[in-house]
């Protein structure tokens, strides 16, 4: 009892300082200060996670073998896989798989309200996940982790849902800016990947939250790039057509990825046992990392290796060690991860890890580049590329098509290496990559899940509108429903009492038959002679479509463009729920786009 007096005590002058704050702080200027309370906690948040993960990961590798396969590969990944599984299914208790899509679904439902436990759940499977060696990254995480950490903040002081918006856009790029130093990427990501527009409202705070995520990162772990990258040759522009090649290829890796990785998903969905799920998942991605380690947990070590330029390291702990110095084993060793990476990210995840894509689309991106240079390089084509910087360049490309964020990687990949002097080859290869890749796939790997069902927000006024509209809100139940046996008498009564000139017909079960125009009947309507002659069933009509209340809004407009109708009939299968306008959607939409659009 005492216990819930504190917490009523608490809850009460809480709520009396959010009522202070209503009074003397308006929200536009309220969230600037919230960004950076956000982004310093998501900024802690991030080197928590990287640093549960270093711990896990490097107690359990500390003793591998480089010169020889280790078993322990075919231990770890389904320890990790099953623990990951328990922890959600019994102590989370929801999903929280795919945090970048969830948070997007949050954004277009215009609620932006994500759990409290969200602030948690994801960081702790995620490190327990890729800690073990599940073939994921921990971008993801983070991001569903900080932007749950901003909605939350933003809920406890009832900000509204455009501010509560902002600040879950904050949060995520705080997380990025908070894991990869980089502060800059951490705001084009969200612009880019989580669709919010830049306006005079949100550039601020996205600035500040990104900033104050990175600080916490450089004074936690110094000014050292999250890579180590040293520049030994100067980019020359003789050089430009070959980074022109490798944007394609990074385009076409990019389609390759965001194709299996679909592909791959949509076979665990279908296994409708969780056992089964694990057990062939678990084998997938142990028989996977036992045959190439380099695809163990993130794969950043792989990835600093390559940039260091120790190319015979990439072998080291498998069969092959002792291939290490033979130049085009190495280079099949390499084609063999790219094409392998991405079945063991979706069977990680679909077997009940927890992690992202971001990672992975470093690491093909990274291998594709340098296999690219060492291929060329052992051609002895007559010119000689820089493993290193095409390595770079690569993991910016993919990075680009995979995300449908050029700007994003550019920044992202130069942030995290100190690669600046390569600004122009980044620029052409992320560019490239998007374009291919965007003649294939409209949507980023994140959003194309919620594009398909038609809950995707966009930088298109038109479509974010409409997505932001819900077509439960706009069913007007106001119409006076007539049965088909009533006669006409009966329905000039009716009539007499309504405001409306639409009647729905429907049975004893509330099933929509059809409607009765006013229009229609205004010929007979004062024969008395036929009020007990004629019924319902003689004169109603049927409307033009029916409008079902899962249909999305894009789909709403179509059917009455198709149509030319200004009233249709919303039902759920057949049931009759009510009848939706055009003109009540379009006074919805002129409110929504003035919100929406208010700086």
């Amino acid at each position: 009892m005492a216990y819930q007096e504190r917490h009523n005590r608490a809850t009460a002058l809480w709520m009396q300082f959010v009522g202070w704050r209503e009074r003397h702080f308006k929200e536009n200027r309220f969230v600037i200060f919230l960004s950076l309370f956000i982004g310093v906690l998501c900024g802690f948040a991030a080197q928590l996670l990287k640093y549960l993960i270093h711990l896990i990961g490097g107690f359990l590798t500390s003793y591998i073998n480089v010169t020889e396969a280790n078993y322990l590969y075919l231990i770890y990944p389904a320890a990790g896989i099953l623990a990951s599984y328990l922890f959600v299914r019994f102590v989370v208790k929801d999903k929280i798989s795919h945090g970048v899509t969830r948070v997007l679904y949050a954004i277009s439902q215009r609620k932006s309200r994500l759990k409290k436990k969200f602030m948690w759940a994801s960081m702790i499977s995620s490190a327990i996940t890729i800690g073990f060696g599940g073939s994921v990254g921990a971008e993801g995480p983070i991001v569903f982790t900080g932007a749950a950490i901003g909605s939350n903040v933003g809920q406890a002081f009832r900000l509204s849902p455009k501010i509560l918006m902002i600040l879950v856009g904050c949060g995520a790029a705080a997380g990025i800016a908070g894991i990869f130093r980089a502060p800059i990427a951490g705001m084009l990501f969200t612009l880019e990947v989580l669709m919010i527009d830049l306006t005079a409202v949100t550039v601020m705070p996205l600035l500040i939250a990104s900033i104050s995520g990175a600080v916490v990162a450089y004074v936690l772990e110094g000014y050292n790039s999250e890579f180590f990258f040293s520049m030994s040759e100067p980019f020359m522009t003789s050089k430009i057509p070959y980074t022109v090649i490798l944007g394609i290829i990074c385009g076409m890796v990019s389609l390759y990825f965001t194709k299996m990785m679909f592909f791959t998903e949509g076979i665990f969905r279908k296994i409708k046992s969780p056992l089964i799920k694990i057990i062939s998942g678990s084998l997938v991605v142990m028989i996977l990392i036992f045959l190439f380690p380099p695809l163990y947990g993130e794969g950043y070590g792989a990835i600093d290796q390559l940039l260091d330029g120790e190319t015979s390291s990439i072998v080291d702990g498998t069969f092959f060690y002792f291939d290490r110095h033979s130049v085009w084993f190495i280079a099949l060793f390499i084609a063999l991860i790219i094409l392998t990476k991405v079945f063991a990210t979706a069977s990680t995840t679909g077997a009940g890890g927890v992690g992202g894509t971001f990672a992975p689309s470093l690491f093909v991106g990274a291998m594709t580049g340098f296999l690219f240079a060492y291929v060329l390089n052992t051609l002895d084509i007559g010119i000689v590329l820089s493993q290193k910087n095409f390595a770079l360049m690569g993991m910016a490309g993919v990075m680009a098509g995979v995300m449908h964020a050029p700007l994003m990687a550019i920044f992202l990949t130069a942030e995290m290496t100190g690669g600046y002097d390569l600004f122009l080859p980044l620029l052409i290869v992320s560019a490239l990559s998007y374009m291919t890749i965007k003649a294939f796939v409209p949507y980023s790997i994140y959003s194309l899940r919620l594009a398909q069902t038609g809950e995707l927000m966009t930088h298109a006024k038109d479509k974010t509108v409409l997505t932001l509209l819900s077509i439960e809100s706009l069913v007007e139940t106001d119409f006076k429903e007539v049965n088909p046996k009533m006669t006409l008498r009966e329905v000039v009564d009716i009539i007499s009492k309504s405001k409306r000139n639409i009647f729905p017909v429907t049975d004893e079960e509330g099933n929509f038959m059809g409607m009765v125009l006013l229009d229609d009947i205004r010929n007979i309507m004062f024969r008395t002679d036929l009020y007990d002659k004629m019924t319902v069933s003689r004169f109603m009509a049927m409307p033009p479509a029916r409008i079902q209340i899962s249909d999305s809004m894009e789909t709403v407009m179509r059917t009455f463009d198709d149509t030319n109708a200004w009233n249709l009939p919303v039902v759920d299968g057949d049931r009759y729920l009510g009848f939706v306008s055009k003109s009540k959607i379009f006074n919805s939409y002129r409110d929504v786009l003035r919100n929406y659009s208010d700086d």
